[in-house]
Parts: C-alpha cells; structure tokens; sequence
C-alpha cells in the first residue's frame, strides 16, 4: 500500500470513490471481513456501514470513523482525512494557509467545556507567537 498512502494522490482519478477503494485494500491487506472491522472498532463503525462506504455509497464519513479505521488498519489518520477530502495534503496548501480543514471539523465532537478549553489554550498559544 506504499503508493496508495502517496499524499500526492488524494483522488485516485476515480471520481469519488478513491477513499472506498483505499479502505477495501487496506481491509483486503489484513485479511478482514466487514464483521471484524466491525468488531475490532468495538461497533463504532458497523459492517453494513463499512460496506457503502467501500462500495462509494457513502463518501463522506465523519472524522470519527475515519479515526477507528486508521486504529484498525494501521494507516495513518491524515491518509484517510485527506481521501474523504478533510485535508489537503501538505504539499498541496497554498502559500500562507495555516492548516487543513480538520480543525474546522473537530469541533463538532467537543463538549462545551472542552471547546472552552480548546479556545483558552490557543488564545494562550497566539499570545506567545505573534
């Protein structure tokens, strides 16, 4: 799978179904049916769901997913934020753009608190790089 994690290739030239592509490989390459993913995510990412995603049926699945698959498959997680098309590659950002999509994203699975939390910690951050 060394070129199929190219961060260069974020599309696979198919159109759309490049992620379920990569995550039929990457489950082939282990030798896992959609019943084992299923279990070893610990039922967070369910066999029927796995297959519309491999399928392309769905194409965007959540952050979240995409993290218990990585676990899984031990592929690294911007691989596969970068396929659902989260992130751009870094190679790929324009000049002066500070980082991907995926910050913008995470906030959606943050409590109050830790959104509070979050937003202390990088107004500390900024005071000390200005």
């Amino acid at each position: 799978m060394a070129d199929e994690n190219s961060a260069a290739d974020t599309t696979g030239g198919d159109g759309g179904n490049a992620l379920g592509r990569f995550l039929q490989k990457a489950r082939s390459d282990k030798k896992l049916s959609l019943r084992a993913v299923e279990d070893a995510t610990g039922g967070d990412v369910s066999n029927a769901y796995l297959s519309q995603l491999e399928t392309g049926k769905v194409t965007k699945p959540s952050p979240h997913i995409l993290y218990s698959l990585s676990e899984v498959y031990g592929v690294p997680y911007e691989t596969l934020m970068q396929r659902a098309g989260y992130i751009v590659p870094s190679s790929a950002k324009r000049e002066g753009e500070k980082h991907g999509k995926a910050a913008t994203f995470a906030i959606d699975n943050l409590s109050s608190e830790e959104e509070k939390q979050l937003l202390d910690f990088l107004k500390y951050i900024r005071s000390k790089n200005p």
